[in-house]
């Protein structure tokens, strides 16, 4: 677009030159058609240079004014698809553009308060999953507990009624002490994997009591090491972000590392938590097999999943790949600074809510 206003500046320089000579050496002509004698053809063609150069002087910097007022017009389109909500741009009185202006910082002002509010909106609903998750979580420890005792327990029990008949009857039928033998190591097996799945649903949530990124130091070194991955995390969050907020950047690192798992067969991973002041940026970059985009369906990648939770913060989610170059998930959720009264409403909720609890 730039280029093209600067091509037409240029143009419409060249074009202003040419109508002033034309205009000259039309009413060369004119002068001596009416007055049957011809002005001194050296000082017209003086002053039709320097009229044609000063029409194309103003005329260029005419041009170079209404491209600055294009930029900046440009510059703000990028700063709202960046997610800068607040950049506004300046109104000055009497200028051609001063309505233009007004009405696309009218508009952004208006994005940004909708925004705002279909972010605190995402964060409420987030919080409220989180109370009832919780309370599911109550009622499935209590299942588990049942669980625990009609399978492991009586697992352990048979299992010690078994290692101690076992001396005696190696005293007596070795043949039969090794066919018990043999049954006491398939129900240690299926004991053990029946306690590595109550311990896994058991396991409390990372951020339980954490910060995000205290939550990351500890959760992504153990992940990476457990699934035969090198992990590298970079963080650099400055102010503390709201615990919604977290808490779903949290789930997209989770379902984002989970198909670097399933699907990648990558060797290293990289994940990258910032800050930029107006948007948090969230990136997972592995060094798998990558996949062609058109691949990436609605469903499919867990992209669904992690779209919905960025925009249920005013964000949004993409995958960028192409085969044997990896696979790279960004999000990006925009950060308002929060109003006092809104910190303080946000404080009483959220002690009305533990006292409920």
């Amino acid at each position: 677009m730039v280029r093209k206003v600067r091509t037409s500046k240029w143009a419409s320089s060249i074009y202003a030159g040419l109508a002033t000579i034309v205009l000259m050496f039309a009413l060369y002509y004119g002068v001596i058609f009416f007055t049957d004698s011809a002005p001194s053809l050296e000082t017209w063609l003086t002053w039709m240079a320097t009229l044609a150069v000063l029409q194309m002087a103003v005329t260029y910097q005419i041009g170079q004014r209404m491209q600055r007022k294009i930029d900046q017009l440009q510059l703000a389109m990028k700063h709202a698809s960046a997610g800068n909500w607040k950049y506004r741009l300046p109104e000055e009185e009497g200028d051609a553009f001063s309505g233009v202006y007004r009405e696309v910082n009218a508009m952004m002002g208006q994005l940004e308060s909708r925004i705002k509010l279909l972010q605190q909106l995402g964060e409420k609903e987030a919080l409220e999953e989180m109370i009832s998750t919780e309370d599911a979580v109550l009622e499935e420890r209590k299942r588990l507990a049942r669980d625990l005792h009609d399978t492991v327990s009586q697992q352990l029990f048979a299992l010690h009624m078994s290692a101690s008949s076992l001396p005696k009857l190696i005293e007596r039928d070795m043949k039969h002490a090794q066919q018990v033998m043999e049954q006491l190591i398939a129900m240690s097996s299926t004991a053990q994997k029946q306690m590595r799945g109550l311990i896994a649903q058991l396991r409390p949530m990372e951020l339980q009591g954490r910060t995000l990124e205290e939550a990351l130091d500890r959760w992504f070194p153990d992940y990476c090491r457990q699934n035969g991955l090198q992990g590298t995390l970079d963080i650099q969050i400055g102010d503390r972000i709201s615990e919604a907020k977290e808490h779903q950047l949290f789930l997209i690192i989770q379902e984002a590392m989970a198909n670097v798992v399933k699907h990648a067969e990558a060797k290293s991973v990289r994940l990258l938590l910032g800050d930029t002041g107006a948007q948090i940026s969230l990136s997972v970059e592995d060094d798998g097999l990558g996949f062609k985009g058109g691949q990436v369906r609605a469903g499919g990648y867990g992209l669904s999943t992690m779209r919905e939770r960025a925009q249920k913060l005013g964000g949004d989610a993409e995958i960028v790949t192409k085969p044997g170059s990896g696979t790279r998930v960004r999000v990006w959720v925009p950060k308002f600074a929060p109003e006092p009264d809104e910190l303080q409403i946000t404080g009483e909720e959220m002690g009305q809510g533990a006292n409920a609890k």
